[in-house]
């Protein structure tokens, strides 16, 4: 059976899809990639469809359907060790680590074939927190409601539709073993993860923002806010002024990606891929999902601040990003198999 063995997971290794869309009645959330951007070009180097998310959930293109959604590794922080056992072509993306095929260095944001018994390996990410591994025609996985992202807090999808992070010895079962020709993503198309110069968050106001008073509204748009340690698939809890509101718990509801709650302590929690799927606690808006992605990537200690958009300003945000990934498609070189 043409397959991957897991060496070494590293801290915490996921297998993620798309995501699970449409099930939110039954208490499933959404799950899927972090940095979809990252993920979806994965897919692309190894020929994995150019039907793409752009939003969260969001499709766009349609040259191959059978692989549009096609299973990958979500590597977290590094330390990812798998043998090949097949001839393939894989490809990593995201953030910055160090790759290596048999102990030689190899690009990130390129395709390279692989042999039967080649060793693949990925170090500590040195900027980014998330890497994506892609093979050619995506890892065999059976799906759960449509999905086989894994979502650890509900137990769900995965290797063994048990909701469990990928362990030693577990192998990934490949839907084909065809070496495919070398493609790579030029220098300048790849996303920077150097947050050293501080991150803007595009924010579309909800309903509930008029139970933020004019002065709480200005306080959190004119302040910075640190991303702290206790961020994960599910959210990302900031640190900085405190942000209060006339109502500081109303009737659970359905929450969206990217919503921003204020809890009791005001420090705002920006919710993810695994966020619950209702909650109560006051939202002064949500983030737009294009930059969604990039706080998923933002280690503790980024600095960032929130700017107020509106829908019509965010939905052309997101035909420039569909448009960009379009030509970004056209513009992927083909490199040597020496290169390979």
């Amino acid at each position: 059976m043409s397959h991957f063995q897991v060496l070494n997971p590293g801290v915490l290794s996921l297998i993620q899809d798309n995501g699970r869309f449409g099930q939110s009645q039954l208490g499933l959330t959404n799950g899927g990639p972090l940095d979809v951007g990252s993920a979806r070009l994965a897919n692309a180097l190894v020929g994995n469809g150019a039907n793409a998310l752009v939003g969260n959930g969001a499709l766009v293109g349609n040259t191959n359907t059978t692989t549009a959604n096609a299973s990958l590794i979500e590597c977290s922080i590094g330390g990812l060790q798998l043998q090949a056992h097949c001839a393939t072509t894989f490809a990593v993306t995201g953030a910055r680590v160090a790759l290596t095929v048999n102990g030689q260095p190899k690009a990130l944001w390129q395709s390279h074939s692989v042999q039967s018994g080649d060793i693949i390996e990925l170090g500590m990410a040195s900027q980014g927190l998330r890497a994506y591994l892609a093979v050619a025609g995506g890892f065999t996985i059976t799906p759960q409601f449509g999905s086989s992202a894994t979502v650890m807090r509900e137990g769900i999808g995965g290797l063994d539709q048990n909701g469990a992070k990928l362990q030693p010895g577990d192998k990934l079962p490949l839907t084909t073993s065809t070496a495919l020709p070398g493609r790579s993503l030029a220098k300048a198309l790849q996303p920077d993860f150097n947050f050293s110069k501080g991150l803007t968050l595009r924010l579309i106001e909800g309903y509930q923002s008029p139970l933020f008073s004019t002065v709480e509204r200005q306080r959190f748009y004119l302040n910075s806010y640190t991303v702290t340690p206790k961020a994960d698939r599910m959210g990302v809890t900031l640190s900085g002024p405190a942000i209060s509101c006339s109502s500081t718990s109303l009737l659970s509801e359905g929450i969206c990606y990217g919503a921003v709650q204020i809890p009791p302590d005001g420090q705002p929690i920006v919710l993810l891929n695994d966020r619950q799927t209702l909650g109560g606690y006051p939202k002064i808006g949500s983030v737009l999902s294009l930059d969604c992605w990039q706080l998923a990537q933002a280690p503790a200690g980024t600095v960032l601040q929130f700017v107020k958009t509106d829908p019509q300003q965010a939905h052309n945000a997101l035909l420039l990003a569909q448009a960009r990934y379009q030509r970004m498609l056209q513009q992927l070189d083909g490199v040597t198999n020496a290169n390979c």
